[in-house]
């Protein structure tokens, strides 16, 4: 089909392209969201193309965290109550959910904003949510999808230093991203045209040590 790509463990990968290249498209479809008409897509070991949809469900919220452009909170909901349904949904008991919650609201400077509604928070308040809600269970990939688009360059910067810290801490990375300030920062940068890898680049000076536990991580 002329695409491939291969995230390690540890990566951060930036894949770029024009509008309509298929980016979004190919995130939806690593994290199970949709099914791949043809190829071959793998995460954690597990085959995920053809996999029935019950199935995908389970992987992705074992292993794979999603962030949204325009965030797809629960706008009704307190920011602790986001990423608190999050681990419930995961199997989480309550007490050990809301825990989770606070350490993480705390982690991604949102400390003392547990109980305020998600609609009520600024726009990079909303997308350091929406980090915290994806890792909230701790996933081996994190897939974001222009996590930086939404927001004013004051707001996109502070996002993007808090994906360079998780990566620091040894997160891989999958992300949507038209910000040539991320791809400076990514190990590899993989970029798509019609559908197709064109080309794939990687940092001469990235990493090679074996990544640190993710952060925030259930012990």
């Amino acid at each position: 089909c002329g695409l491939d790509l291969r995230v390690d463990a540890g990566e951060m990968v930036a894949i770029m392209g024009p509008s309509g290249a298929g980016k979004t498209t190919l995130l939806n479809c690593i994290a199970g969201i949709d099914d791949s008409d043809a190829g071959e897509i793998e995460v954690a070991g597990m085959a995920m193309h053809g996999l029935p949809e019950g199935r995908r469900t389970h992987v992705r919220r074992e292993a794979i965290g999603m962030v949204f452009q325009f965030f797809r909170l629960l706008e009704t909901m307190s920011a602790a109550d986001n990423i608190a349904i999050a681990c419930r949904l995961n199997g989480m008991n309550r007490r050990a959910a809301a825990r989770r919650a606070a350490d993480l609201l705390d982690l991604l400077g949102l400390g003392g904003r547990d109980t305020t509604q998600a609609s009520a928070l600024s726009g990079g308040q909303r997308q350091r949510l929406a980090i915290a809600r994806a890792i909230a269970n701790s996933p081996g990939l994190l897939l974001a999808d222009e996590p930086t688009g939404a927001l004013d360059s004051d707001g996109g910067g502070e996002i993007l230093e808090l994906f360079r810290l998780l990566h620091d801490q040894g997160q891989t990375i999958a992300m949507v991203t038209h910000d040539p300030s991320i791809a400076a920062v990514a190990d590899k940068v993989v970029t798509l045209r019609d559908g197709k890898t064109t080309a794939q680049t990687r940092r001469t000076d990235a990493l090679t040590d074996p990544p640190a536990p993710p952060i925030g991580a259930v012990p």
